[in-house]
């Protein structure tokens, strides 16, 4: 099972096996609930830096955005390696996540205001968007599908790493990071890219679900699902950005 996320992957259900009882099956609810709870902890995390950063107490927001950087990071690939940890390591990398999105948020909205109120919108209709196409099969995780998301995935990958390798020497590929025409048209790309893999996350749990995967697998899948969810929102603040600043 091919998926952009680097969290989904079908070995876990190999190596995890079936549920020992039916009681203690992995189902969708189940990783709804998770979902929502990782959500809330995120939340409340973000509004750490966000308010030390409205405050002007910059040097603490930087700080914290630090810590949950280098947290996130640390936690996310403990929980991709070891996923019967993700009843504990999930919900301590929504934490460090909030930390890093608060700051990063406050940066986006300083520069232009109201920008992460239509991030958040925006996010949550395409989350509601692809529900619904996933849903009603309109768009189905085939293997040509997975495939083709998964290659995108990949170029963009691709791009961005070549970018930050070409910005320790002081540069940048020319327009991409622009608010031209090409960089607002790449940004839209990948924000395409970015919603169509919610499909191969969908798909996963799903997948999970009928598999009657062990129950710490709804943390998992939560974790998985929100990986995705944080790419979409900063690639979203970063195509308004583009577009905010030709106005």
């Amino acid at each position: 099972m091919a998926t952009g996320n680097p969290a989904m992957n079908e070995s876990v259900y190999r190596v995890a096996g079936r549920a020992e009882s039916s009681a203690n099956v992995m189902t969708i609810p189940g990783t709804v609930m998770k979902t929502g709870i990782l959500t809330v902890i995120l939340l409340v995390t973000a509004a750490i830096t966000w308010s030390q950063a409205g405050a002007g107490n910059l040097p603490l927001a930087y700080g914290l955005a630090i810590l949950g950087a280098i947290g996130g990071l640390i936690t996310a690939f403990v929980t991709i390696f070891f996923p019967k940890a993700s009843p504990i390591t999930a919900p301590i990398y929504a934490a460090f996540e909030g930390l890093l999105m608060g700051a990063i948020s406050a940066a986006y909205e300083t520069a232009y205001h109201g920008i992460v109120n239509q991030a958040i919108g925006l996010t949550v209709g395409t989350l509601a968007i692809m529900l619904l196409l996933y849903g009603t099969g309109i768009i189905r995780a085939t293997e040509k599908v997975k495939i083709a998301i998964v290659a995108a995935t990949g170029a963009i990958f691709l791009v961005y790493l070549v970018d930050f390798v070409i910005s320790l020497f002081g540069s940048h590929i020319p327009f991409i990071s622009g608010a031209g025409p090409i960089g607002i048209g790449f940004s839209v790309i990948v924000v395409i890219v970015a919603a169509l893999n919610l499909i191969l996350d969908f798909d996963f749990i799903e997948q999970g679900a009928k598999r009657e995967a062990p129950r710490y697998l709804e943390w998992y899948g939560a974790f998985s699902l929100m990986v995705t969810l944080i790419w979409l929102y900063l690639e979203i603040l970063r195509l308004l950005s583009k577009l905010n600043s030709n106005k």
